[in-house]
């Protein structure tokens, strides 16, 4: 760990950096999944969907800045490459044939509650370590993905 101007001592600044890293991980790996059904969305909802899933994305690209900024304001250092998220991801792979629109809201939609569950878990180890920043950080993102997640799920309804 490097040294740091948080008030947690070093043990509990250790194990916020490795959520946080496992965090910055699913949300890399999210964050590419999202593009992809961005990228490749076809039939009637096209014209909601494309631009739904780019603000989604632009939204979590900023969130993961976040949590990496905090693992090394912390003390610790973010772990992002590729290869490390392909290791570490917990977000189940993206079937790259999809193209249908409500296949991709149904395929980000369970992607999306894998990755809050992961926010809550890390949200857990925050507040059990007393630190109210990584917890108010991670709060905002759960919040902010339940609401995508209702999106996702209204879009389903019918």
């Amino acid at each position: 760990m490097y040294a740091s101007s948080s008030h947690l001592p070093e043990s509990s600044r250790v194990a916020i950096v490795k959520t946080l890293n496992e965090r910055l991980a699913d949300g890399l790996d999210l964050h590419s999944q999202i593009k992809v059904a961005h990228w490749n969305v076809k039939g009637p909802h096209f014209a909601a969907l494309h631009p739904l899933f780019e603000t989604f994305a632009t939204e979590l690209a900023a969130f993961n800045d976040e949590i990496a900024e905090r693992a090394v304001t912390l003390g610790g250092l973010a772990a992002g490459t590729a290869r490390h998220v392909a290791a570490s991801s917990r977000v189940p792979e993206y079937p790259q044939e999809t193209t249908r629109g409500l296949d991709h809201v149904r395929l980000l939609a369970e992607r999306f509650g894998v990755y809050i569950q992961g926010l809550h878990a890390s949200r857990a180890i925050s507040d059990e370590h007393r630190d109210a920043d990584t917890s108010d950080l991670l709060t905002n993102i759960i919040t902010t993905f339940d609401k995508h997640t209702w999106f996702l799920l209204a879009s389903l309804e019918g």
